[in-house]
Protein backbone atom coordinates (compact mmCIF):
# COMPACT_ATOMS: atom_id res chain seq x y z
CA UNK A 1 0.00 0.00 0.00
CA UNK A 2 1.07 2.98 -1.04
CA UNK A 3 1.84 5.84 1.55
CA UNK A 4 -0.64 8.59 -0.02
CA UNK A 5 -3.34 5.89 0.26
CA UNK A 6 -2.44 4.82 3.74
CA UNK A 7 -2.82 8.36 4.43
CA UNK A 8 -5.93 8.52 2.77
CA UNK A 9 -7.55 5.16 4.94
CA UNK A 10 -6.21 7.09 8.25
CA UNK A 11 -8.09 10.45 7.44
CA UNK A 12 -11.38 8.67 6.22
CA UNK A 13 -11.46 6.54 9.48
CA UNK A 14 -10.23 9.77 11.51
CA UNK A 15 -13.36 11.63 9.92
CA UNK A 16 -15.96 8.91 10.94
CA UNK A 17 -14.14 8.76 14.64
CA UNK A 18 -14.67 12.50 14.81
CA UNK A 19 -18.26 12.05 13.33
CA UNK A 20 -18.72 10.08 15.88
CA UNK A 21 -17.05 11.56 19.27
CA UNK A 22 -19.30 15.04 18.00
CA UNK A 23 -22.45 13.14 17.63
CA UNK A 24 -21.63 11.45 20.90
CA UNK A 25 -20.52 14.71 22.78
CA UNK A 26 -23.74 16.11 21.75
CA UNK A 27 -25.65 13.76 23.15
CA UNK A 28 -24.10 13.91 26.35
CA UNK A 29 -24.35 17.45 27.03
CA UNK A 30 -28.32 17.55 25.54
CA UNK A 31 -29.62 14.34 25.63
CA UNK A 32 -30.98 14.44 22.52
CA UNK A 33 -29.69 12.86 19.69
CA UNK A 34 -28.48 14.97 16.72
CA UNK A 35 -29.93 15.54 13.44
CA UNK A 36 -30.19 17.78 10.54
CA UNK A 37 -33.80 18.96 12.09
CA UNK A 38 -31.61 21.38 14.09
CA UNK A 39 -31.50 23.40 11.33
CA UNK A 40 -34.56 24.40 11.06
CA UNK A 41 -36.03 24.09 14.75
CA UNK A 42 -35.77 27.08 17.08
CA UNK A 43 -33.99 30.01 16.71
CA UNK A 44 -31.82 31.43 13.68
CA UNK A 45 -28.77 32.21 16.58
CA UNK A 46 -29.50 27.79 17.35
CA UNK A 47 -29.20 27.05 14.23
CA UNK A 48 -26.17 29.20 13.22
CA UNK A 49 -24.91 27.49 16.42
CA UNK A 50 -25.42 23.62 14.85
CA UNK A 51 -23.76 24.16 11.78
CA UNK A 52 -20.42 23.59 12.47
CA UNK A 53 -21.92 20.14 14.55
CA UNK A 54 -23.37 19.39 11.68
CA UNK A 55 -20.23 19.80 8.96
CA UNK A 56 -18.40 17.70 11.26
CA UNK A 57 -21.14 14.85 12.86
CA UNK A 58 -22.89 14.63 9.04
CA UNK A 59 -20.87 11.04 8.31
CA UNK A 60 -21.84 9.61 11.20
CA UNK A 61 -25.34 11.16 10.98
CA UNK A 62 -26.22 10.17 7.23
CA UNK A 63 -24.95 6.21 8.31
CA UNK A 64 -27.29 6.43 11.33
CA UNK A 65 -30.21 7.51 9.50
CA UNK A 66 -29.79 5.43 6.40
CA UNK A 67 -29.13 2.27 8.94
CA UNK A 68 -32.16 3.18 10.65
CA UNK A 69 -34.46 3.31 7.62
CA UNK A 70 -32.90 0.12 6.20
CA UNK A 71 -34.09 -1.74 9.69
CA UNK A 72 -37.45 0.20 9.65
CA UNK A 73 -38.09 -0.96 5.74
CA UNK A 74 -37.21 -2.87 2.84
CA UNK A 75 -34.51 -0.27 1.47
CA UNK A 76 -33.05 -0.24 -2.11
CA UNK A 77 -29.54 -1.23 -2.31
CA UNK A 78 -28.95 1.54 -4.57
CA UNK A 79 -29.91 4.00 -1.71
CA UNK A 80 -28.29 2.42 0.98
CA UNK A 81 -25.06 2.20 -1.39
CA UNK A 82 -25.63 6.38 -2.53
CA UNK A 83 -25.75 7.22 1.39
CA UNK A 84 -22.67 4.74 2.05
CA UNK A 85 -20.66 7.08 -0.90
CA UNK A 86 -21.48 10.40 0.51
CA UNK A 87 -20.99 9.63 4.22
CA UNK A 88 -17.69 8.23 2.68
CA UNK A 89 -16.59 11.16 1.04
CA UNK A 90 -17.52 13.56 3.51
CA UNK A 91 -15.25 11.78 6.12
CA UNK A 92 -12.70 11.66 3.87
CA UNK A 93 -12.99 15.46 3.39
CA UNK A 94 -13.33 16.64 6.94
CA UNK A 95 -10.78 14.15 7.98
CA UNK A 96 -8.12 15.79 5.47
CA UNK A 97 -8.92 18.82 7.13
CA UNK A 98 -8.65 17.92 10.48
CA UNK A 99 -5.36 16.30 9.81
CA UNK A 100 -4.24 19.26 8.21
CA UNK A 101 -5.12 21.41 11.22
CA UNK A 102 -3.55 18.72 13.51
CA UNK A 103 -0.58 19.14 11.38
CA UNK A 104 -0.46 22.77 11.46
CA UNK A 105 -1.44 22.98 15.28
CA UNK A 106 1.32 20.39 16.25
CA UNK A 107 4.08 21.91 13.92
Amino acid sequence: MSPQSLQMVLALAFGFAVAGLCSSTYRLFTSKLPSFTLLSSGRKAQAIAAVPLLIVAAPFLIMRNTLLTERREAGRFQFVFFATLVAGFWSLMSGLVLVRAVGLILA
